[in-house]
């Protein structure tokens, strides 16, 4: 027999008990809908946020044809299909074209368009992210997150039942919380219908990073704080709130929700533990926030004009009707912490060994003799063989080190010039010296994986996952299947970014 136990409404919510006492899955939106505040808008592409849910999560689109599918859970209420993505994208690239609202009022997250913060149709929609930039496990199963690099953001501009002017509503949002940067403005929540800043007040959305344009928390960052519009709040004023803690919990729980004069910030580690609360209060007291003007647009990884300089990493996340408690939030924690996020590897196929010198080698035909080397900064292929001189040889060496932005993929330091790292610079591949940044450090990472080509190894940028290793013209890039730049062609692009890999020559 299950006997109920003596843990209250909030721990009852959190495993999903019933009147008859048997026991369910709840999902955190059905805890919400428990707790009076239900959700309006929720998005996952790791898993099912309603017990019942079995419908499409997410949807991605492959280069090698423009085909697209729907990632759906593996069963109700259960976490995403990963092994179905994988089939489909197998040999090509994918991105994720479309993130499904499983609310069922349609508010489904797709490629933001251009807003005020680019002009008018200077640059664009943002671009889509990568389908496997993000993987992780839940309960031991894989799926895989949404990795926001700069340039990259979702939008729906067309919304219904999310908040406007000054009614209540709360948010929650699943992140990484050691992939930021402090650029403009990596948010997930309410914004404006236009794409465009029309003033103070006109947000409420999550924002993480470690900007300090305008406000920010204790220590160095990075920082949950709320995307207002025209500031970004760590408590009732601009500036300072101590009560705001630097956080970087690898899972994190970031929570905001407002209603008339009062909102709050709270947050805490989507793997174990509770949430805890680092603002609640009256809204901040410049003009344009009392009353709010919310216009219930919602947004992913941009501000609200479209501001796109900013990279994060989002797993799941939700818009309530209503002001939730503090309690019913505890509940969701609970259930988060329960679904057991943790890290699963970001390479595949040949093994790379931190230590060893190695050697990667062009497969496409008629480039077979030609290796990755460098001439000063320049990185370009050259033919290379046995008989070459030693300074070649050495040229087209690479030593393997642990990743300087993520340790769980790799570096590749210059044999011929120790303390040089391949790096990536507006999508070309260079040759610098460490500066000790860590714009550096994530620009010279690099995830190898199964060549896409079905030989060797393909080597994708840590921080534009969507960006693999490419020669073109005999130089070295990082690019992306079908991109805008010249060197994104989709001719022999597969082929292009498959190497082989050997022991270095030098």
């Amino acid at each position: 027999m299950f006997s109920r136990p003596s843990c209250g409404r909030s721990c009852a919510l959190a495993l999903g008990l019933i009147a008859t006492g048997s026991l369910v899955a709840a999902g955190p939106c059905d805890i919400y809908s428990s707790g009076g505040t239900p959700c309006v808008a929720a998005h996952s592409t790791t898993r099912a946020l309603y017990s019942a849910f079995s419908g499409a999560l997410y949807q991605v689109i492959r280069a090698s044809d423009s085909a697209t599918t729907t990632i759906a859970p593996l069963s109700a209420g259960g976490v995403a299909n990963a092994a179905a993505q994988d089939s489909f994208c197998a040999g090509t690239t994918c991105l994720i074209s479309i993130i499904y609202d499983q609310s069922g009022r349609g508010n489904h997250l797709t490629q933001a368009p251009p807003g005020g913060f680019d002009g008018p149709d200077v640059n664009g929609y943002d671009n889509l992210a990568s389908a496997t930039g993000a993987p992780v496990t839940l309960n031991g199963q894989k799926a895989y997150g949404v990795f926001i690099s700069p340039g990259t953001g979702y939008r729906n501009n067309a919304v219904s039942g999310t908040a406007t002017g000054d009614a209540a509503e709360g948010m929650y949002a699943i992140l990484d919380g050691t992939h930021y940067n402090g650029a403009c403005c990596f948010d997930y929540g309410n914004a404006e219908t236009s794409s465009h800043d029309t003033g103070n007040g006109h947000m409420e959305a999550i924002y993480f990073g470690d900007s300090t344009a305008w406000g920010s928390g204790s220590g160095s960052g990075p920082w949950v704080m709320a995307d207002l519009e025209n500031g970004l709040f760590s408590g009732s004023g601009s500036g300072l709130n101590s009560a705001d803690p630097s956080v970087s919990y690898r899972f994190l729980t970031t929570i905001i929700k407002g209603e008339p004069n009062q909102w709050a910030i709270r947050g805490g580690n989507a793997a174990s533990g509770s949430l805890s609360t680092y603002y609640s209060g009256i809204r901040p007291t410049a003009s344009g926030y009392n009353p709010m003007s919310k216009e219930g647009a919602i947004i992913l990884g941009i501000g609200g004009d479209n501001s796109n300089g900013a990279q994060g990493t989002f797993y799941e996340g939700v818009m309530t009707s209503g002001y939730p408690s503090d309690a019913t939030e505890n509940s969701v924690q609970a259930n988060i912490v329960a679904a057991k996020y943790a890290t699963t590897s970001l390479t595949s196929g040949t093994a790379f060994t931190v230590g060893s010198h190695v050697s990667l080698r062009a497969t496409t035909s008629g480039y077979t003799t030609r290796y990755i080397a460098h001439t000063g900064a320049t990185v370009n292929t050259q033919v290379v063989t046995s008989s070459s001189t030693t300074a070649l040889k050495q040229q087209a060496s690479w030593t393997v080190v642990t990743g300087l932005g993520n340790s769980a993929c790799f570096s590749f330091e210059s044999v011929d010039t120790p303390g040089s790292y391949l790096r990536h610079y507006n999508f070309v591949l260079v040759l610098n010296a460490d500066d000790g940044t860590k714009q550096f450090f994530e620009d010279a990472t690099f995830c190898p994986q199964a060549g896409l080509s079905g030989t060797g190894s393909s080597i994708r940028s840590w921080s534009y996952p969507t960006r693999y290793f490419r020669h073109y013209t005999n130089l070295l890039y990082v690019a992306s299947d079908g991109g805008v730049d010249t060197f994104d062609a989709t001719a022999s692009f597969i082929d292009d970014v498959s190497w082989a890999v050997s022991t270095g020559f030098a």
